[in-house]
């Protein structure tokens, strides 16, 4: 890549002169088209964001890069010219501005104007650029006006995303019927561009179009602060102040001074360049602070106080910028620029430039180009270009929504300190993700204000007014109350005392020490436990995992002398929670015989689990599975019966519900009692990503339809769910066909859960057969997956069902058991011979597979476990090869016929290099890659190997047929270059054995600048082949190779006969 970028910086050279890359303005021609932008600013009035002295440095740094770059306008170069848009008193002016427009349009003809960036200054020159279809980039002209004008992108903040922070920040705490506006506006004054009255007309709109009532107030010039207060506390309750910081801070004193309960307020002020939050002293931001005898009273006050302000850039791109910024404007201008967010705006105009830039540039790119000069583009398709996009600037992403304006971010700033009465940011709205976290915000009593109050802002409601009682009324009720109080306090406080000890002794907790692992297989032989897992894919295994992932045997261990279930947390620590401390306590008080019990916890990572009682009998999935255990009717109404009796019980417990009921979570003991397992605990159990798999979805066979259409179902289910998955299970029990059978469908499990969740008409269910159960249990199992959940009865209910259709069979379950536990046993050791045997088999597939995709010392090592290290290899030969015109061929070609080509050329070409040494690398497309001399070392023949492998390659290919185009001779273009590289496994999941190396790049090279139906050869192959003395060579002369330069090839026309 470093060759060829060297290349192409040659080549672009001589288009570059360093004195444009020094200042762009410069009078050096260097034979480029000059590209004229024209900037209209303020042009002596610093107080300004976008004044002159200001943005021009930022400009410049911007045209200089442009024009540096080689890549961005190639044969163009910027050119900026500038003008005034002040009046005589030094005011931006909406007269002058429009005539400096016309001036530099009849001058320069500029293909862009940058600026202005006052209100009322950019409004006539807006016109004027939709007019003349010339782009207009600012980073100024922020009122919501403008997004009517076609010419216009703003890549500055703009009031219009000031209004969608303010919706944002009301939908999170709830303030959705009514807001006040409070702002000054003196529109007498001919030089002002009423910047408070464009700020609040952002968020007044905002909140309009989204039907929230927000009354407006407006300061006259001599304020009347107790009235304004008195106006505020009759209209509002959350209230946007938009004005000085000065008025700002009487009036909160005033507030202060009135004694009004500002815990019942809260004052969002609107100072968007955190001018009231600078130059406070000891360098803490104190907008309060003023050194008076007012400062306690405005402290105080000022704890209702929300400032938004814009949120500076923090990436250092932006820093440096800063540091640029002060240098130039000191050095170009001679004016001092301190740190404000004012520089904020002159980093958007820089992202500005560079934002046009490159929509002018990918616009002249597509734009057909002819002789002579290159040809203005259109200005709309400029702008276009501009909007609904994000690039990378100095101040961080900028990303422009479809009208032309650039998502902002916004800060909050709070009191976070009631001591000092020091603001800090306390929470950020990022435009871009439109997301805003409102936890560190405090709130003056601990609560939030409400926007309305219940009684009304003057407590006039009618409702209120009628809530009048006597004297006597309220003495008897608050006696009462208290009583009350006293009384349920006691009981409340005994009752927590007593949870808190049972809390803190953690009577469930189990130290690890305590717990003796067992062996595995001395464990199987002791307990003849099996747990299978179908290789259907229909079932999942016995025994689940905290993750949802399933395993063939459980891990067991002895606690305290008894054999326990072992099932391990995959986390890597647990914060003992209250939330967590009570799902444990509730788990050891939950005792039933049709329960596993639970015995406790350990903690102590990494060896972090859960411990249950063991049933060594498997699950009601294995017991279904067994070929060894015949299922009679008796035996499947105890096992159901047990169901029932359970999930009743874990109904009317605190466990509530089970939430992931199915055949492989009934386990069953030594006595063949089924017990439930795997319920409560929901904070410990891990949630499973969802993945498309076969396993994922055979997961959900059991889950009802209304959970399975929640995006976030809860993880403890609810208990009509449990019932549906009752119904499944049942049906598994009556029909002994495996989860959710069909008789008339064949549908995988993705398919049964897609179709459940469509809920069709009628709802896709498990198949019934009345020739295998009753019709009165085919009935319980339709009740039981009813599509209304209410429609389903609840456990008691179906106890009650189940007795009913239970009558006739008797209580000798045990002598029953006894004979399929003997027979069990006897086929117990055939079922571990025909295992054993099944898993052999798969061994062997598995590593004939692995030997298929990756060499077989690779494949060793990585069988073994070791680490495949990378190797270097002095001598090989690498062979490149694809189709020429297979784009075109594809094209006219189904993508089904391609794949069928290439099925068939590919299976041509592994059976032809069989015949060699040599190692197949990969294929991508039409390419072919083969190398020889690795991993196996073979001296020099790897030359010879690859050469005739490329000789019976091409002879093979002269006589291939393509089946849907049997007349069309495929033309296969072929290279080989020799040298070094280095091999070596990349990745862990879908391991690939690669090759790295110069060699790699120069043998595609051989490939690409080849011909058709033949073997181009570079020099150092010819130099390997000339020692065999055996092969015929063609010079082809010095040909150009991308990145490589001029090289020396030969085209491989054959070999001698005699070899």
């Amino acid at each position: 890549m470093q060759p060829r970028l060297c290349l192409l910086l040659i080549l672009f050279l001589p288009l570059i002169q360093s004195d444009d890359c020094v200042f762009p303005n410069g009078n050096a021609t260097d034979g480029r088209q000059t590209v004229t932008i024209a900037a209209i600013l303020p042009k002596t009035n610093t107080e300004y964001p976008w004044s002159w002295l200001r943005v021009a440095p930022a400009l410049y740094q911007a045209i200089s890069q442009v024009n540096c770059d080689p890549w961005l306008l190639p044969g163009l170069k910027l050119h900026l010219v500038n003008g005034n848009s002040e009046n005589t008193d030094g005011y931006c002016s909406d007269s002058m501005a429009p005539l400096v427009a016309v001036d530099l349009k009849l001058a320069h003809d500029p293909w862009a104007f940058i600026g202005p960036g006052c209100e009322f200054s950019s409004s006539p020159v807006a016109r004027f650029t939709t007019h003349w279809d010339v782009p207009m980039v600012t980073a100024g002209a922020r009122a919501i006006g403008f997004k009517f004008y076609a010419a216009v992108t703003n890549t500055g903040p703009t009031h219009a995303k000031l209004g969608e922070f303010s919706l944002k920040f009301q939908q999170e705490f709830d303030w959705m019927r009514h807001v006040m506006l409070v702002y000054t506006d003196n529109n007498k004054d001919s030089n002002s561009d009423r910047p408070y009255y464009f700020t609040v007309e952002g968020v007044y709109e905002m909140l309009r179009d989204q039907n929230i009532t927000a009354y407006d107030y407006s300061l006259e010039t001599d304020i009347n602060y107790k009235l304004a207060v008195q106006k505020i506390r009759d209209n509002g309750r959350v209230v946007y102040v938009c004005c000085p910081r000065d008025i700002l801070r009487n009036l909160m004193v005033q507030f202060w001074k009135d004694r009004v309960d500002l815990e019942d307020f809260v004052f969002l002020f609107i100072d968007l360049f955190a001018e009231s939050l600078s130059g406070g002293q000891n360098d803490l931001q104190r907008p309060w602070y003023r050194g008076d005898e007012d400062d306690h009273a405005a402290k105080m006050a000022f704890r209702s106080v929300k400032v938004l302000t814009y949120m500076e850039p923090q990436n250092q791109e932006y820093f440096k910028f800063v540091e640029d910024l002060k240098r130039d404007a000191k050095e170009s201008f001679n004016f001092t620029i301190e740190d404000s967010l004012y520089n904020l705006i002159a980093a958007d105009f820089y992202d500005g430039v560079m934002l046009y830039a490159q929509a002018l540039n990918e616009t002249l790119s597509q734009q057909a180009s002819g002789p002579g000069p290159i040809q203005r583009p259109k200005g709309d398709l400029v702008t276009r270009r501009m909007w609904n996009r994000s690039f990378s600037g100095v101040s961080g992403e900028v990303k422009m929504d479809k009208v032309g304006d650039r998502e902002t971010d916004f800060a909050v700033w709070d009191m976070t300190d009631p001591e000092s009465g020091e603001f800090q940011v306390v929470s950020v709205y990022y435009g871009s993700s439109k997301s805003l976290d409102k936890s560190n915000i405090r709130w003056p009593g601990g609560k939030i204000p409400v926007d309305m109050p219940e009684c009304g802002f003057r407590n006039d409601h009618p409702t209120c007014l009628a809530r009048t009682i006597t004297m006597h009324q309220m003495v008897a009720i608050v006696i009462c109350f208290v009583f009350i109080i006293i009384v349920t306090i006691t009981v409340f406080i005994y009752r927590k005392l007593k949870l808190e000890n049972e809390l803190v002794a953690q009577l469930w907790r189990v130290s690890w020490d305590d717990i003796q692992m067992t062996n595995l297989e001395k464990s199987l032989r002791r307990t003849c436990s099996r747990l299978t897992m179908s290789l259907k894919g229909s079932n999942l295994g016995s025994l689940m995992t905290m993750e949802g992932n399933f395993q063939i045997y459980t891990k067991t261990g002895y606690y305290k002398g008894n054999l326990a279930a072992i099932k391990y947390i995959n986390k890597k620590r647990i914060e003992l929670t209250r939330k967590v401390l009570f799902e444990l306590k509730h788990m050891r008080d939950v005792h039933n015989e049709h329960l596993t019990r639970f015995i406790g916890a350990c903690l102590d990572p990494p060896n972090m689990c859960i411990i249950t009682e063991y049933c060594p009998r498997g699950s009601l999935q294995d017991l279904m599975e067994s070929d060894g255990i015949t299922l009679d009717w008796m035996f499947r109404y105890s096992l159901i019966t047990d169901i029932v009796k359970g999930m009743a019980f874990l109904h009317n417990s605190v466990i509530v519900s089970h939430g992931n009921l199915k055949s492989s979570n009934c386990v069953v003991d030594s006595r063949f009692v089924l017990k439930i397992t795997d319920y409560g605990l929901q904070s410990l159990r891990t949630s499973s990503c969802p993945e498309d798999t076969h396993a994922f979805y055979a997961r959900k066979l059991w889950t009802a339809p209304e959970l399975l259409r929640m995006e976030c179902p809860p993880c403890s289910g609810t208990q009509r769910g449990d019932v549906y998955s009752f119904g499944v299970i049942l049906q598994e029990v009556a029909l002994l066909k495996g989860v959710f059978y069909l008789d008339s469908h064949s549908l995988s499990p993705k398919e049964i859960i897609q179709a459940v969740i469509q809920d069709g008409v009628p709802p896709l269910r498990p198949s019934l057969c009345f020739h295998s159960h009753s019709e009165e249990l085919g009935v319980l199992m339709q009740r039981c997956w009813s599509e209304e959940p209410n429609e389903r009865p609840d456990f008691n209910t179906i106890k009650i069902l189940l007795r009913k259709q239970h009558r006739g069979y008797g209580s000798n379950i045990l002598d029953n058991l006894l004979s399929r536990m003997e027979q069990y046993a006897n086929n117990l050791e055939e079922l571990v011979e025909e295992r054993t045997q099944a898993y052999n088999e798969e061994k062997r597939k598995a590593e004939a597979l692995l030997y298929q995709i990756l060499p077989h010392s690779v494949a060793d090592q990585l069988k073994r476990g070791e680490t495949v290290q990378a190797e270097a290899f002095d001598s090989v030969t690498i062979y490149f090869s694809d189709i020429v015109g297979f784009t075109a061929l594809s094209a006219e070609s189904t993508p089904l016929q391609v794949v069928t080509l290439l099925n068939d050329l590919y299976t041509c070409f592994d059976a032809i290099i069989d015949n060699f040494d040599v190692y197949k690398v990969e294929t991508i497309g039409d390419a072919y890659m083969v190398v020889s001399g690795l991993p196996v070392r073979n001296g020099k023949r790897h030359g010879r190997e690859v050469a005739r492998m490329s000789l019976a390659l091409l002879d093979a290919v002269k006589s291939f047929k393509i089946r849907h185009r049997p007349s069309q001779q495929l033309r296969l273009r072929i290279g080989i270059h020799s040298g070094t590289v280095c091999a070596g496994v990349v990745g862990l999941k879908m391991p690939r054995y690669c090759l790295f190396g110069d060699t790699v790049n120069t043998a595609s090279r051989m490939e690409s600048t080849g011909e058709a139906l033949k073997i181009h050869v570079s020099e150092a192959t010819r130099q390997v082949l000339q020692e065999f003395g055996s092969f015929q060579l063609q010079l082809r002369g010095e040909i150009e190779v991308k990145g490589k330069g001029r090289m020396r090839t030969y085209w491989l026309l054959g070999e001698n006969e005699k070899n």
